[in-house]
């Protein structure tokens, strides 16, 4: 049928019908996009038993009609997301050489045997030329593990919260998974298995081959952002330190989850009530996301008013892989990753310390966050003894996919008899507090409270890069975006249903970190002198600078060309 027939349908006049030759085509009545949504919602709620149903229903939606899935995304925020990302996406993730089909939403696929064609294959995407691309290899998707090729579900949903939260364009989005094989024998040995039947290659191949991505890439596409994804965790940080400073890229898995949590931490400490020198910060987990948010975490508590030296600030933080804590006389410490060794301890005497319960009794922790995939690790032993050492203890267990965060919220509440400052990586119903009754909702450390108004500020910005000041400053304004309402509550995120407002306010202050920075060259940003004049004029031009993000944001609507 024709394109547009697909894309609008019944939206279509009678006059329209009648103009581009649609009569008899479409059912005859004629229907708003309100209308549309409506009949979408019906459909998603009668396939409630099923969410990968209602994941394969809504991808057939947003492959067909762009403008009626996003309308229906971002007028029912709360409900989709956890359809189109997570946790369902794990799922569809897991299955999607099962479910693919030639109507499934569209991405590049680059494989080893490309290598020497990626100009050529990069130029066969058929679409815009985009302003944000997600890139990952499969190797380490959520919580599941090397999943290869069927690691696309990733970007491509990630790509949606662009859209929807950030105000990309959804035709100017482009996702991509580089098809390195897998080290996963039940996918090597599924004869549906859609990706290169082969092991991974060693990290010099893999490098061999990112660079020559990266680089065709900035060929085809000089402006593109390229968000970095689900790599392993040796892999994240390789990549992150080898191309930040040479390509417009980031990665999420570090620098959006670290940013978000360090927005959750800022409401947390002020909570909480303890001087910030005083907390000990636990994480049970080493991988790239643990340190990652430890990262930013450290960095704040360095840049905060009465803040610490590094040093100083370093002490605060004690990591727990699946050994115990990182020392550096650990028996295995000559083998730790690079990254592992960022936040070693070094004062533990020779001590070893291997369960979490007896790091918790070792370090006597303000605050526990998780970051391991370990289902259920923060157990009531854990919750009780957090609640005994402290008045409003600081709990966040941040892994996906929900079968693997580390406790749910009604536990947490339960152990500490309502006392937890918490925030998790997926998300949870609200609980009753045991004494006041009062009906207590969890913050969700969502890491898409900050990538796509991340995204969207460096891209409408032209960055050259993005930097760490830049990252900083977006965990810094999503702190600042409670309204009195959330506040008041005690809450440490804003309501999901305010992301697209609040991604405008992001976006700004990420343009002017990158004006702050030097690294900004769109010339309507660099042209409206952001850093000079009074504070009575910046507050102005700050404004002016909100209304052309605004302005430039995509918003969902038929428009009809006769």
């Amino acid at each position: 049928m024709l394109e547009t027939t697909r894309c609008f349908g019944t939206a279509f006049t009678q006059a329209e019908r009648c103009k581009k030759r649609l009569t008899g085509l479409i059912p005859p009545a004629v229907e708003s996009l309100d209308l549309q949504v409506q009949r979408c919602l019906h459909r998603i709620d009668s396939l409630k038993q099923s969410p990968l149903e209602q994941y394969a229903y809504l991808d057939r939606i947003r492959t067909e009609s762009s403008n009626l899935f996003y309308k229906l995304v971002m007028g029912n925020l709360k409900q989709i997301v956890s359809i189109i990302y997570t946790p369902t996406v794990g799922l569809a993730c897991q299955e999607f050489s099962r479910i693919y089909t030639p109507a499934s939403a569209p991405g590049l696929f680059l494989s080893l045997a490309d290598q020497e064609n990626l100009d050529l294959v990069i130029s066969n995407w058929p679409g815009a030329d985009p302003d944000i691309c997600v890139m990952t290899d499969g190797s380490r998707i959520l919580g599941l593990g090397d999943l290869g090729v069927n690691g696309m579900g990733i970007p491509i949903g990630k790509l949606s919260l662009y859209v929807a939260a950030g105000g990309f364009n959804p035709s100017k989005t482009l996702p991509i998974t580089l098809d390195l094989g897998t080290n996963n024998p039940k996918h090597l040995n599924d004869p549906f298995y859609l990706g290169t039947r082969s092991h991974r290659p060693r990290d010099s191949q893999f490098y061999e081959f990112v660079d020559a991505v990266m680089a065709a890439l900035k060929r085809r596409w000089p402006k593109l952002l390229v968000q970095f994804e689900d790599f392993s965790s040796e892999h994240a940080f390789g990549t992150l330190e080898r191309y930040r400073n040479k390509y417009f890229m980031f990665n999420d898995d570090i620098q959006g989850t670290g940013a978000v949590i360090l927005s959750g931490f800022i409401n947390a400490l002020k909570l909480s009530g303890t001087p910030l020198k005083q907390h000990r910060i636990l994480f049970f987990g080493a991988g790239s996301a643990g340190v990652g948010v430890a990262s930013q975490l450290m960095d704040h508590f360095t840049h905060a008013e009465g803040g610490l030296t590094k040093a100083q600030a370093k002490k605060l933080f004690w990591l727990i892989d699946s050994k115990g804590i990182v020392t550096s006389d650990r028996s295995d410490a000559s083998r730790y990753p690079s990254h592992k060794k960022l936040f070693l301890r070094e004062d533990m005497g020779g001590k070893q310390v291997g369960t979490l319960l007896e790091a918790i009794e070792h370090v006597k922790p303000t605050a526990l966050i998780g970051l391991s995939s370990v289902g259920g690790a923060f157990d009531a032993a854990v919750l009780t003894r957090m609640g005994e050492l402290n008045q409003a203890p600081i709990v966040f267990p941040l892994s996906n996919p929900l079968t693997n965060a580390e406790c749910t919220f009604e536990d947490a509440v339960k152990h500490t008899q309502g006392r937890v400052l918490f925030a998790s990586g997926t998300a949870f119903p609200g609980q009753e507090h045991p004494v006041t009754k009062q009906i207590l909702e969890p913050g969700q450390g969502n890491n898409m409270y900050i990538f796509p108004a991340l995204g969207f500020g460096a891209s409408l910005a032209k960055a050259t890069k993005v930097t760490d000041h830049m990252v900083y400053q977006c965990a810094v304004s999503l702190s600042k975006q409670l309204n009195e309402e959330e506040t008041a509550l005690g809450f440490l995120y804003p309501r999901i249903e305010r992301i697209r407002e609040i991604s405008g306010l992001l976006a700004r202050d990420v343009i002017l970190a990158a004006v702050e920075e030097g690294v900004a060259t769109e010339p309507f940003v660099t042209n409206l002198n952001l850093l000079e004049g009074s504070n009575e004029s910046r507050q102005k031009k700050a404004a002016a600078l909100l209304q052309w993000i605004e302005h430039n944001m995509y918003t969902p609507s038929y428009q009809f060309k006769l």
